[in-house]
């Protein structure tokens, strides 16, 4: 009797805390204004502009960061770019009044900017004013702080009261002899959440909030491992080790923008290496060939291309806005959906394609674009459908799967069965049925969830990757780099599609198309390339002492500063003009 309370304690307890966890999270990462970052002035007549991100775009569109309104200016006239080292650049998008900096044209490759320097904009004359260092500290101190409305701390303890309660309840369920390796397991986790907590207070980042929704989604996906398969939990957690690894050597990477751009050719190229090897030497399963086999483990190289294929189009930064980086996407975009469709695996094509959409679109501005892909996308599947019959069954028993419960429909109404008998709070870790389902740990996982977890906790499963993207589009706005902007919110529509795919397949609201569920899908390939997303998403965060892509401001030294060159900026030059006029 007393297990009995023990076990129902720990399962409102985890629906509990779960709730809470969301909560705090969404408090943090949504209240609250956007605080824009200032890097530099334009002096407009008697207005100074100011520049609040590292490529700016100049002219009369609605769209542009910095509008002019001169006779000479072009829609899209000029780039006005930051490097790392904090040198300024400034080019002309082939404007028809040009662009001259004290008197001289800017040439095709750009021109360095100084503080004080005269630019004329197709005969509207501003003046480039920097902000030293110091200024900008004074500027960051009046921003908020990440982690200020919402003590991450006391979030991540509750996570860890989270996963005590789930080990407590795989205790009641589990066999004894699999209760070490759940056990370690578990505690391994824990360990790695605060490690990784301690090191970004090294760093002095104290923003917490998206590493805390992928370790709560991963805790549910490590349950999922628990009572699926126990025996491969070994293998899990150091796949979970890996892949927190590769999130914050990811974020390491893209400190360095030049070094991000510079190798998005070689990236784009090995993400086509990879699918091809998939096409060639790959065995078909369930129709689809989307496994590679190496020393006795599996790999799907699709997983690790929607990294690589963000990484490619969102680096944009040397030629930014030209049509003709555009069209290159394009066909790389064409070759990797094209290389999926020869895999068979068209549930990814879908997400690809989703993502190429928003890609497209923030590089473009173009909605004849994105309706022009969006027409030779169903084409696309028309034609698909033909060539590969057994995706035109999928599509036939969407809807029907009653009608065949023993044959096409056998999974999806097990899974909907699953998700109704767990009701709300659900039967507990380890206590299903579903498991003994084909595939019902990676592409059936919500109804997985649903019926040990219940549907509240499902809920905030869907709510956490929500959560995550929402966030993702709030900081897009005011992003430092046009390429933290694009790769964040492409992530943000590749884990949404992916999402709903895998949701809405499972309940028969949409084809069932075998897409994982962000973090929780048990499988090695998915977990890598859902933490390495988080890395797109973690760079775009602009809130003081948040992003591990951009260092404090306090460590950052312009390029004139770091050569000894002496800088006077905009305030320290009228300070002194007053005082002179004041003699």
């Amino acid at each position: 009797m007393f297990t009995d309370y023990l076990f129902s304690i720990s399962r409102y307890a985890v629906l509990f805390l779960s709730v809470v966890l969301l909560i705090r999270n969404l408090r943090s990462l949504l209240s609250g204004k956007a605080e824009p970052e200032t890097w530099a002035y334009l002096r407009v007549g008697e207005e100074n502009v100011p520049i609040q991100h590292w490529e700016s775009l100049i002219g009369r569109t609605r769209s542009a960061d910095l509008r002019l309104f001169g006779e000479g200016i072009s829609p899209i006239h000029a780039v006005l770019k930051r490097t790392d080292k904090g040198r300024w650049f400034v080019y002309d998008v082939f404007s028809k009044g040009g662009v001259w900096v004290n008197g001289k044209a800017v040439p095709v490759s750009g021109t360095n900017l100084q503080h004080g320097d005269t630019v004329n904009f197709g005969g509207s004359c501003v003046r480039f004013l920097n902000l030293s260092t110091e200024q900008r500290q004074r500027n960051e101190q009046k921003r908020t702080g990440a982690g200020v409305r919402v003590n991450p701390v006391v979030s991540l303890a509750e996570l860890t009261m989270l996963q005590l309660f789930l080990l407590l309840q795989h205790s009641f369920s589990a066999r004894q002899a699999d209760m070490t390796s759940i056990a370690l397991a578990f505690a391994t986790l824990v360990v790695l959440e605060w490690c990784v907590y301690e090191a970004m207070r090294l760093l002095d980042r104290t923003g917490f909030e998206l590493e805390l929704l992928a370790f709560y989604l991963t805790t549910l996906g490590l349950s999922v491992a628990a009572s699926a398969v126990p025996e491969d939990l070994y293998k899990q957690i150091l796949l979970i080790v890996a892949s927190v690894f590769l999130f914050l050597f990811s974020g390491w990477w893209m400190s360095n923008l030049k070094r991000t751009n510079a190798m998005r050719i070689p990236v784009g190229i090995l993400a086509l290496a990879l699918l091809a090897l998939n096409i060639l030497t790959s065995d078909k399963i369930n129709g689809a060939k989307s496994w590679l086999e190496f020393g006795g483990y599996s790999f799907q190289p699709s997983e690790l291309v929607k990294v690589f294929y963000i990484y490619v189009g969102a680096a944009t930064l040397d030629a930014l806005y030209m049509k003709r980086n555009l069209y290159s996407f394009i066909l790389y975009s064409a070759a990797c959906v094209s290389a999926l469709a020869l895999i068979g695996d068209f549930g990814t094509a879908l997400v690809f394609f989703t993502t190429f959409l928003v890609i497209s679109f923030m590089r473009s501005g173009s909605l004849a674009t994105v309706l022009l892909a969006v027409t030779g996308a169903v084409l696309a599947g028309l034609l698909a459908m033909t060539v590969r019959p057994y995706i035109a069954r999928r599509f036939a028993v969407w809807g029907h799967v009653w009608d065949d419960v023993y044959g096409a429909g056998y999974q999806q109404t097990r899974s909907i069965s699953a998700t109704a008998s767990g009701g709300l709070i659900g039967k507990g870790a380890g206590a299903g049925w579903l498991r003994g389902i084909a595939a019902s740990d990676t592409d059936m996982v919500f109804a997985y969830i649903c019926e040990e977890q219940g549907l509240i906790i499902g809920l905030c499963m869907i709510f956490s990757v929500i959560l995550m993207a929402l966030f993702a589009v709030k900081c897009a706005k005011n992003g430092r780099s046009a390429y933290f902007s694009i790769a964040a919110c492409a992530t943000a529509a590749l884990m949404l599609v992916q999402l709903a795919l895998n949701v809405f397949g499972t309940l028969d609201l949409l084809p069932f198309t075998g897409v994982t569920f962000p973090f929780v899908s048990r499988g090695g390939s998915s977990l890598l390339s859902c933490w390495m997303l988080l890395a797109y998403l973690k760079a775009a965060d602009n809130r003081r002492g948040a992003s591990f892509a951009v260092d404090p401001v306090n460590r950052i030294m312009t390029w004139e500063e770091e050569h000894g060159v002496e800088v006077v900026s905009w305030g320290e030059e009228q300070a002194a003009a007053g005082k002179k006029k004041s003699l």
